[in-house]
This record gives C-alpha cells, structure tokens and sequence, in this order.
C-alpha cells in the first residue's frame, strides 16, 4: 500500500506566507523561506508554493522566491500560479520546483494538461482546482476562488485526470481556514472515479481530520497551512498519530 503524504502548504502573496478563511481576511503567517526549511526539517513529506494573486494580477509565480526556497529544501516542492505556457513551466523547474500546479489555465485550455504532460512528464503535473458547494453540488473556481463557473468538480477532475493530469489538488472554499474538517464527500467521489493522486486541502482542524481524510475521503495526501503555520498540530506529532492509527505513513 503507498503511503499517505503530510503537505504544508505556503500560500503567498507579495512575497510573504499568508492565511485566510474562505479564500477571505488573508493576514500574515511568517517568511516563507523559514517556514519551508522548518517544515522539511519536521519532516513533511512534500512543499506547496502558491503564488495566490499571481492569476488575478496577470503576472508571473515569483520564481526569485521559489530559487530560494528550493535552496534549503530537500522535499518535493510543487509551485503553482499564474501558470500558462510551457515557458513558465520551464522558469519554475529550473528555479528548483519538482513538480507545477496548474489551475485557472488549465481550466480554460485542458489540452496544455496533455502538452505538459508529455513534454514534463505525468507526475509532474498538478491540477489544482478550487471548489465551492452551492446549490446541492461543488463547483469550479477560478482566479484564486473569485471567478464561478457552471462546471461541476467531480466532471472536471474526470477531465482533468484524463487530459494528462499526474494529480489532484482538491481545495474546498467552503471548509476553507475553517479548522472543522475536510470535504469528505467531494474528496471521496473524486477518490473513486480517477486512478491519480488526490490531494485534499481545506479544512484541517485537529489530529482526527486527517485520519477521517484518508480513511473517508480515501485521500493520497493531506495539505494544511494555518495549523502547521502557528505550530497548532506538529507534524512528527501528527505522523505519530497516524501510524498508530495504522494509516500507512512515512515516519
């Protein structure tokens, strides 16, 4: 059985780690070259950068940033926005990131999900997709949760996973900074309609959440911010948990 993943995430917005609720009220949560050399340190399993207003402001992921977060790193770093053509990709590769996530331009051209794929290969492409549950189903986001869409989640994950995706980072807008737990139910479906990874993000609140992620949800890996950020849940106290609970994780 492949063991499950514990991912910080650092969502950042001029160049500093920032947290919010719903995609809503972003403040500070430190430097983000100190908190990914902390989180390798602890013991993460892997690293997300999202650059979160880099689509909305039409420019590109601070890739200066990402060099020099990638220096004191020795864990998978995936890095993600304002992600459109193959150029971007090869800047943020080159800079020090493993693998991109790719959202609102994959969204609007699913085929750069094939073309990367084959010029970068599958496991280095993550789609991110942004959720929200409104009128009895979970639909797509865009621009950093700002922008709704008529799509339905768990069609454009099928899509997305088909057009050439390596994995899905599924980000709930409604659970959101909210610390009551994941999105069981779209992350389950997700789980059980495609072969690739599911990441699920939003939520995560107490030990018990990621526990019922990948048991429920029967997520591959588990990403969560605030609660790694101000020191809430450690992640070698988290690890310890789950292995004791007999979900299978790296020590």
């Amino acid at each position: 059985m492949l063991v499950k993943r514990i991912i910080p995430c650092l969502d950042i917005k001029h160049g500093r780690t920032v947290k919010g609720i719903n995609f809503q009220h972003l403040i500070d949560a430190g430097n983000p070259i100190n908190l990914g050399k902390w989180y390798a340190n602890q013991g993460a399993d892997e690293l997300v950068f999202l650059d979160i207003t880099a689509t909305n402001e039409k420019r590109k992921t601070l890739s200066s940033l990402v060099k020099q977060i990638a220096k004191y790193i020795n864990i998978p770093f995936t890095v993600g926005g304002g992600i459109k053509y193959e150029q971007d990709v090869e800047l943020l590769l080159n800079a020090g990131a493993d693998k991109i996530s790719i959202n609102t331009e994959a969204f609007k051209n699913p085929n750069i999900l094939n073309i990367l794929s084959k010029r970068y290969g599958k496991q280095c492409i993550v789609l991110a997709i942004d959720a929200k549950y409104k009128s009895n189903n979970w639909f797509v986001y865009l621009n950093g949760g700002r922008i709704p869409t008529n799509k339905k989640v768990l069609d454009w994950a099928i899509e997305g996973a088909e057009k050439g995706a390596g994995e899905i980072l599924l980000t709930s807008m409604n659970h959101d900074g909210t610390k009551n737990g994941f999105a069981l139910d779209i992350i389950q479906q997700i789980s059980d309609n495609i072969s690739i990874p599911v990441i699920a993000s939003g939520g995560a609140g107490k030990l018990y959440d990621f526990y019922k992620v990948f048991k429920i949800g029967k997520a591959d890996a588990a990403l969560a911010a605030s609660i790694f950020h101000y020191k809430e849940i450690m992640i070698p106290e988290l690890k310890y948990y789950l292995n004791f609970h007999q979900i299978p994780i790296r020590k």
